[in-house]
């Protein structure tokens, strides 16, 4: 096993929070190393945790975003301007989510992103929340709330990903 695919398995499989399930629920995960090249698929728990250990593991903004379907203010958040290269994995489980190479500027003040690193890695659920039909996007493994996706994206997909950085850890490229 490569040293990056060890470095995301480890992250991801054998940490101590990361072994409960959701009554034993499992899904399938893609993985990538720091490059964003894809290293193969793991069959993982699902992650579920109490309100206090997600308090304790992450800060008050991650906190809120994530498990309470937050939203940050647009131009703030501090991947919003990033074009660096590298990975954008989830803040609560550590999951690949998405790949700089999808990053793209949407003048919206958050991050977007064309399409996901991996479709088994982000799931979708309706949202009414404000009144108005969109759809949520959620991190497959923890279901920590990640923002929203829009059609009126650029191609390939006409898709934009709409997203807090407060919901996401960014491993940079090496090299």
């Amino acid at each position: 096993m490569n040293i990056a695919r060890r470095f995301f398995t480890l992250s991801l499989a054998a940490a101590p929070w990361a072994l409960k399930a959701a009554n034993g629920a499992q899904i399938k995960i893609s993985y990538f190393d720091k490059a964003g090249r894809p290293t193969g698929a793991l069959t993982v728990n699902k992650i579920v945790k109490t309100e206090e250990q997600w308090r304790e593991q992450l800060t008050s903004a991650q906190f809120e975003v994530t498990r309470h379907k937050g939203t940050e203010r647009a131009f703030t958040g501090k991947y919003a301007k990033t074009k660096d290269k590298g990975v954008y994995q989830c803040v609560c489980c550590f999951t690949p989510l998405f790949h700089s190479s999808t990053k793209f500027e949407s003048g919206t003040g958050w991050p977007s992103f064309y399409a996901p690193i991996a479709k088994e890695n982000v799931s979708t659920s309706v949202d009414t929340d404000i009144g108005v039909e969109r759809n949520e996007v959620h991190c497959s493994r923890c279901e920590a709330h990640l923002g929203h996706v829009f059609d009126d994206g650029p191609q390939p997909t006409g898709l934009r990903y709409c997203m807090n950085s407060a919901s996401f850890n960014f491993v940079p490229a090496e090299g």
